[in-house]
């Protein structure tokens, strides 16, 4: 039977992410803890507790060297940490004070990069870091969704794009399991799979983006997946993994729980 082998949450999105070994699923379809924080322009189209496309802030998909940053957060004190290397860029508690001290230490970083969408926007800034650190509201998907591929899929992409060493965190996926067929989750599309005790409606193919493109441990777009997915396997969109929305009242879910697709 497949099993969950490693789950994943990111805290501020377009981050680093957070190795767990259980995730509490809400729900609406959201993981607790997960894209509870974001970095959003200040010409945004929408108030800062609402969601909007990724594009309106600063993500991994247009901001490639993110990669190279480590965020931690702490729920339990709101305290946010970015570090690069050995150097910690901000250290701080999410009052006023302390997020007008992230965001600055976050600008200087990004106007530094070679490839941002800051420059000759200067109705961008000044960055707003926006989230409450605990509700989960800036996911790709309106609808939240919890995100889920196979690590056969995983070798099947690296053998397509020619990249033995294609990492899994390059797609950001909140559920890694193994045991089925490469591509198989897929065909769950319409279906509903039961993870441990939760049940889960599987929605659609997740659609992949630029995010792809950046190395996650260098920051560094060496690989064009997008184009070689649709290419090497006839996609019409680059697609791996899928979306999912929880049913019924959601629960915890841990490494090592089995998978079962339902009737």
């Amino acid at each position: 039977m497949p099993r969950v082998v490693a789950l994943y949450r990111y805290p501020l999105k377009g981050f680093t992410p957070e190795h767990c070994t259980t995730l509490t699923v809400l729900p609406e379809g959201r993981v607790a803890g997960d894209r509870v924080l974001a970095f959003r322009f200040a010409n945004a189209p929408v108030a800062d507790d609402q969601w909007c496309r990724k594009y309106e802030g600063i993500v991994l998909a247009n901001t490639p060297g993110l990669a190279r940053l480590n965020a931690q957060f702490d729920q339990r004190e709101l305290r946010l940490k970015l570090a690069l290397g050995g150097q910690v860029l901000a250290d701080e508690t999410l009052d006023a004070a302390g997020r007008k001290r992230i965001v600055e230490a976050l600008t200087a970083y990004v106007l530094g990069l070679k490839e941002h969408p800051l420059r000759n926007h200067p109705g961008r800034l000044p960055l707003k870091l926006i989230g409450d650190g605990v509700t989960p509201r800036y996911q790709d998907n309106e609808a939240g969704q919890v995100t889920l591929h196979s690590r056969e899929t995983i070798a099947s992409a690296a053998a397509g794009l020619r990249d033995p060493r294609l990492s899994e965190h390059r797609f950001r996926s909140n559920i890694a399991i193994e045991g089925i067929e490469p591509w198989a989750e897929q065909a769950w599309v319409g279906r509903s799979i039961r993870i441990g005790g939760v049940e889960f409606d599987v929605m659609k193919p997740k659609v992949r983006c630029l995010a792809t493109h950046a190395n996650p441990v260098t920051g560094e777009r060496d690989l064009q997946v997008m184009q070689q997915l649709m290419r090497s396997f006839a996609q019409k969109e680059p697609t791996l993994g899928v979306g999912m929305l929880t049913r019924g009242p959601g629960g915890a879910i841990r490494v090592g729980d089995p998978v079962e697709l339902l009737p």
